[in-house]
């Protein structure tokens, strides 16, 4: 920590106010300063999450070289990709001018909640700036050295969306990335279709990559407050067949609800800091429960970094593997089916007119397009449609509408997949 070594200015170090308060006004996401106090320099250093997680100064040019380095070393032993975390965090603001105060204290980026003080500022200056899409290129440009690797970058920002398109763009940045857009617990078709079509106006040539559940965020099932197995089914067939690649997180295939756990249990700092209005993310890192039968439901023999949850025993592998209609087979079945689905994998998206609490819209590729529709609401519905479907026959078990003509009725929270 002197600041004489070769590598004094690999971390972001700066002096503090003549009054000895950090730098600038900028916090960690995790609450409190983003600045820590080191007394042999005698200067603060930059964590915008934990403190013993400081902040690497990618305006060295020797820090990047090492970082490239570093990820020659994983694709010369045959990696397949990189999955990129804060990716838009690796740059700071040289001057260190504070942020200005937001003028919407939301829920926003990184599962940011209301009652976390880092909501309050616009994050103009901590982190998305523009020195970053050059690193992105010199990375990209590795990449390309070796053929069939990819890369998905998290995106946590104020205006995530245009950083995704703009971090994807022109393919020679990343290859994909995900926001918290649809991690949020707001939902419902109009949000649904203003996010997505948000993002696909921006992208031009990039490529998305959706997700409804990780581990930063409350279980889909309960953030989105489902009250059924079909409706966590809805959900997972819109999420299946949007333009995009898509990340499932662990549980989700089963329909895991959000653990409830007790204060002694948390590890995680962001929640046992904010607790009790924000418990952290505890409640959807618990294991994955493999059998119903076993201790820590078959996950470990030891006693796991956190409790299995008691309610998901029910909910188990070796508990759903013989129920033709469980939400594991549901995704098995639609997975399986939807590796097979040119027009899904590659075709472009449109969205149709259609009633409230419905979407609806077409995958399109090389003259051939499919037909979504999807009725999010707990009443049965009637869709009015430009031309009529005929249902693709070897979908899953639970997608299926009835037409009259170039009418579609939906049971609630049904799903149906037709070609046009």
């Amino acid at each position: 920590a002197n600041c004489t070594n070769d590598k004094a200015d690999w971390y972001v170090w700066a002096d503090p106010k003549p009054d000895g308060t950090p730098p600038n006004n900028w916090l960690s996401v995790f609450g409190g300063s983003a600045w820590a106090w080191d007394s042999r320099r005698k200067q603060y250093y930059l964590h915008n999450f934990l403190s013993s997680q400081p902040d690497l100064n990618f305006h060295n040019e020797e820090v990047q070289n090492q970082a490239l380095s570093d990820v020659k070393f994983w694709l010369d032993r045959g990696v397949d990709g990189f999955r990129l975390d804060a990716v838009n965090f690796c740059f700071h603001d040289l001057k260190l001018r504070d942020n200005p105060a937001s003028n919407a204290i939301a829920e926003g980026s990184i599962g940011v909640r209301k009652e976390n003080p880092y909501a309050y500022q616009f994050h103009k200056y901590d982190k998305t700036q523009p020195e970053n899409l050059a690193f992105l290129q010199r990375l990209r440009a590795l990449l390309d050295e070796y053929p069939g690797t990819t890369t998905v970058g998290e995106i946590g920002d104020d205006n995530s969306l245009q950083t995704m398109a703009d971090y994807t763009r022109d393919g020679n940045k990343l290859h994909m990335a995900y926001s918290f857009d649809l991690l949020t617990e707001e939902h419902g078709s109009e949000f649904f279709h203003r996010t997505v079509s948000t993002i696909e106006d921006k992208l031009t040539d990039g490529w998305p990559c959706w997700a409804i559940g990780n581990h930063d965020v409350t279980r889909v099932a309960s953030r989105w407050q489902a009250k059924s197995e079909q409706q966590l089914k809805a959900y997972m067939a819109m999420l299946l067949t949007l333009r995009g690649s898509v990340c499932l997180y662990q549980g989700e295939e089963l329909g895991l609800t959000e653990a409830e756990l007790q204060y002694e249990d948390l590890v995680d700092p962001y929640g046992i800091n904010f607790w009790p209005e924000y418990k952290g993310r505890d409640g959807c890192r618990t294991p994955m429960v493999w059998d119903h039968q076993k201790a820590n439901g078959g996950f470990s023999d030891a006693r796991p970094w956190l409790p299995v949850y008691d309610e998901h025993y029910s909910a188990a592998v070796d508990v759903q593997d013989g129920q033709d209609n469980s939400m594991l087979a549901a995704y098995r079945a639609f997975l399986g089916w939807r590796k097979d689905q040119s027009v899904l994998l590659k075709g472009d998206i449109e969205f149709l007119d259609c009633p409230k609490d419905t979407l609806v819209y077409t995958r399109s590729l090389n003259g051939e397009q499919l037909l979504i529709a999807l009725n999010l609401s707990d009443s049965a519905t009637r869709i009015a449609l430009p031309a009529e479907g005929t249902p693709v026959s070897d979908t899953p078990d639970f997608i299926g509408g009835q037409w009259h003509g170039t009418n579609l009725n939906l049971e609630p929270w049904g799903v149906e997949i037709a070609r046009l």
